[in-house]
């Protein structure tokens, strides 16, 4: 899309022009033209204008006048769509920044190229003490489970520890298992297992769930907080040219937290952050004075951008209630099929139990807290919403906006109380389609009928529910375009042909764009977002494709992820311009 930075706005300009909330009268600091606005309630516009990083006008161009000024920014767009900044719900950013600095095997498929990949990197870091990424997917390994031998082939000498996509297992090398402590006669933690050789016991090289997280925490080195600071910075940029300007962090610790706030406080944090606090679940009740603590603490920082409610707010606290349903953690309310027909006797993890569940949610709801639960499988789901309905019931109604993450298996009978207890579903649109994960390690062990039970979006909608979206990034891509694309369409965007997932559970574009918009931004606690409006916070991400036109998004076919985001504003600076 062709885009000229210093033409003038259609329409004469003069001396006089719209006042709004964010001030007098006068030029703005950027204006852009030429594209498309999508403005609340259906309505468009053609202009937008930004003063003191605020949105001072938005309407058509002759209506500019007196806002272009000697040193107004002006960006005339031939062509595309001005939106609302995009708002991630529930993301993991240092963690995906961190990888990214070391080993990334995200962007690969196959255990030729994870090797491939992790001699690359040995090669060119031999001073390396830990070889530390992720990003493996279990359906690119035989079993789900790739085993160290082929890892000790590559590096003998030194520790690998490599997450896979879902940070719910982990792959390690038999130096690592040593520096960790594991052998045969290591007991699973409750939490999580061990993988296991059949014939002998011995492990063979890939964690399960708190297995993975114990070895992380306590035998891993831990990164410095300029580490932390710069997998944050390197994990912005990689959002902000998404058009990404805010997000919810789902995994807190104090090294996260810390590193925050540092970049928050001298200005290198342009996005606006919502920090869920990790609750450790070997812990109970006591932690949550800590909690409270780091709130505290957290609040007292502040930064240039803080008056336009910018920065980072650690006011969530993230539960994570069960496992995944690739590594039968899960957690379900009947059995697991064994894949051939019959069933098991697993019905998965719980990590906090029903009673601790609902205590710990309804104390932090008293506090003021927001939660952020991660719930994939149906008795998860269940657990998590009856924890809130206690909630509600000890304390009442208040506005913390609790949400619950992944609802991957939802029943029927539990799609209703959404609306009902008034809580946010926080939708990973992008899991919701067709692919080798899903058809191969997912769909023969819950069964046809609770297949057909997942991620049940429309359905959501339509009992009342309000939406978020969140990419889970890194476990899958962090392009809200593309997960727009599946939430509309049920097909991965790069298998078009591919047979829809689900379709009857797909979302309208103006549904899923909400989601992603004005839905996280609620979800946020973020009043001054998600909407194109006078006086709102100036996040604005401009695309090269209108995707509201005619005949961009048909009946069997959305080709949203083809667009490009050309310029990301955040608080009224542009964090991201494709053309410089």
């Amino acid at each position: 899309m062709p885009t000229d930075r210093f033409a003038s706005p259609t329409g004469p300009t003069g001396p006089t022009g719209p006042t709004g909330p964010t001030g007098p009268t006068g030029p703005a600091d950027l204006v852009l033209t030429g594209a498309r606005v999508r403005l609340p309630r259906g309505n468009w516009a053609r202009a937008v204008a930004v003063r003191d990083g605020r949105i001072a006008y938005a309407g058509d161009e002759p209506g500019l006048r007196g806002l272009v000024g000697r040193r107004t920014q002006v960006v005339h767009a031939s062509g595309g769509l001005v939106l609302p900044g995009f708002q991630d719900s529930h993301i993991h950013a240092p963690f995906a920044g961190r990888n990214r600095l070391h080993l990334w095997l995200n962007d690969l498929a196959g255990r030729p190229a994870y090797l491939e990949a992790v001699n690359v990197f040995a090669r060119r870091r031999p001073d390396e003490p830990w070889i530390i990424g992720g990003g493996w997917a279990m359906e690119h390994v035989p079993g789900g489970t790739p085993r160290k031998e082929d890892l000790d082939v590559i590096v003998p000498d030194r520790p690998v520890f490599l997450f896979n996509r879902d940070v719910h297992g982990a792959w390690l090398n038999s130096r690592a298992l040593e520096l960790a402590g594991i052998t045969r006669d290591t007991p699973d933690p409750a939490d999580g297992r061990i993988e296991r050789d059949p014939a002998t016991g011995e492990p063979t090289g890939t964690l399960h769930e708190g297995a993975a997280y114990h070895v992380n925490e306590h035998v891993v080195p831990r990164p410095t907080r300029a580490d932390w600071e710069a997998a944050i910075l390197n994990a912005q940029s990689h959002l902000h040219c998404l058009g990404i300007t805010g997000w919810q962090d789902a995994w807190v610790t104090p090294g996260t937290q810390e590193a925050y706030q540092a970049l928050a406080a001298d200005g290198r944090l342009t996005a606006r952050v919502v920090g869920a606090l990790w609750w450790d679940r070997r812990q109970g009740m006591q932690q949550i004075a800590d909690l409270l603590a780091r709130r505290e603490a957290g609040q007292q920082v502040t930064g240039p951008r803080a008056g336009l409610g910018m920065g980072f707010h650690p006011t969530a606290v993230k539960i994570m209630i069960d496992g995944v349903l690739e590594n039968h953690t899960g957690a379900l309310l009947e059995p697991y099929c064994d894949g051939c027909g019959g069933h098991t006797s697993n019905r998965g993890l719980s990590y906090l139990e029903p009673a601790l569940l609902n205590a710990a949610v309804t104390e932090l709801d008293r506090l003021g807290f927001q939660v952020h639960m991660h719930a994939i499988g149906d008795r998860a789901v269940r657990d998590a919403l009856d924890a809130i309905a206690a909630a509600r019931t000890t304390n009442g109604a208040a506005d913390n906006r609790h949400h619950i993450a992944h609802l991957q298996v939802v029943q029927p009978e539990d799609v209703a109380r959404f609306g009902e207890l008034d809580v946010v579903a926080n939708c990973q649109a992008y899991w919701a389609q067709s692919e080798p994960q899903m058809d191969e390690l997912t769909v023969p062990f819950l069964g046809p009928e609770r297949a057909r039970l997942q991620y049940p979006f429309a359905a959501l909608l339509t009992a009342g529910a309000r939406l978020a979206m969140g990419s889970d990034w890194a476990v899958t891509t962090a392009d809200p375009l593309r997960q727009l694309e599946v939430a509309v369409t049920r097909v991965d965007p790069q298998r078009r042909d591919n047979r829809p997932f689900l379709p009857e559970q797909a979302l309208r574009l103006d549904e899923a764009v909400d989601a992603f918009t004005a839905g996280s931004a609620y979800v946020n606690h973020d009043a001054y977002a998600g909407a194109i409006e006078v006086g709102h916070r100036a996040d604005l991400v401009l695309l090269d494709t209108d995707i509201y036109a005619p005949g961009v998004v048909t009946a069997d076919a959305a080709p949203l992820a083809d667009a490009r985001v050309r310029l990301t504003v955040a608080a009224g600076e542009v964090v991201h311009d494709a053309d410089v």
